[in-house]
């Protein structure tokens, strides 16, 4: 979720700032690493004006013959746009000590645990979004959810960070398609 713009080269404790999204009908976890500056700032998912999340999540699953079913650009429309389309969001990460925004240097990691999130909803998938998200979930949450018996399919995507500028928009929304599978949505 994060970027590289404004990194400093202090290192900093910080605190996710904000609690996952999700509620009993949500059927899938799209999870980051820790929430951007921007993100902290805003006390929301993902919102770096150049991330691609929503983008791809607009491309996704809004309904082009509703006009009124479109992401937004305020954490209220994105919020009840997620819950609408029954999606979760959170983050591997609750606490670390990082390097400006950079999901690379991320050390020293608090877990967020992931187990209320799953009992607490229809979660049948987990999408870690980005590389980072998923060493994280595999070496860190995994382990947590195992524990509670937990086990459910999980699938990598790629990173919507701008810093990870490789792929364009169009690029994941389509890899993005081939790897969720919808039938979890119904």
């Amino acid at each position: 979720m994060s970027g590289r713009s404004g990194a400093s080269t202090q290192w900093t404790r910080v605190e996710h700032g904000f609690g996952p999204l999700f509620d009993a009908r949500s059927r899938v976890l799209f999870l980051g690493t820790m929430a951007s500056p921007k993100s902290r700032e805003a006390g929301f998912f993902y919102m770096h004006p150049r991330n691609r999340f929503w983008p791809i999540m607009d491309a996704l699953f809004a309904d082009p013959h509703d006009p009124d079913d479109k992401v937004g650009a305020t954490r209220a429309t994105r919020r009840a746009f997620a819950l609408r389309h029954r999606f979760a969001l959170w983050d591997t990460v609750e606490s670390c000590e990082i390097l400006g925004a950079s999901d690379a240097s991320i050390r020293n990691v608090v877990p967020s645990d992931l187990t209320p999130i799953i009992r607490g909803s229809q979660i049948r998938h987990i999408y870690p979004c980005g590389t980072k998200a998923m060493q994280l979930y595999e070496r860190l949450c995994r382990p947590l959810l195992l524990g509670d018996g937990i086990d459910l399919p999980v699938t990598a995507l790629p990173s919507t960070s701008p810093a990870y500028a490789s792929k364009t928009l169009a690029d994941l929304i389509g890899i993005y398609r081939s790897r969720i599978d919808m039938s979890d949505f119904v």
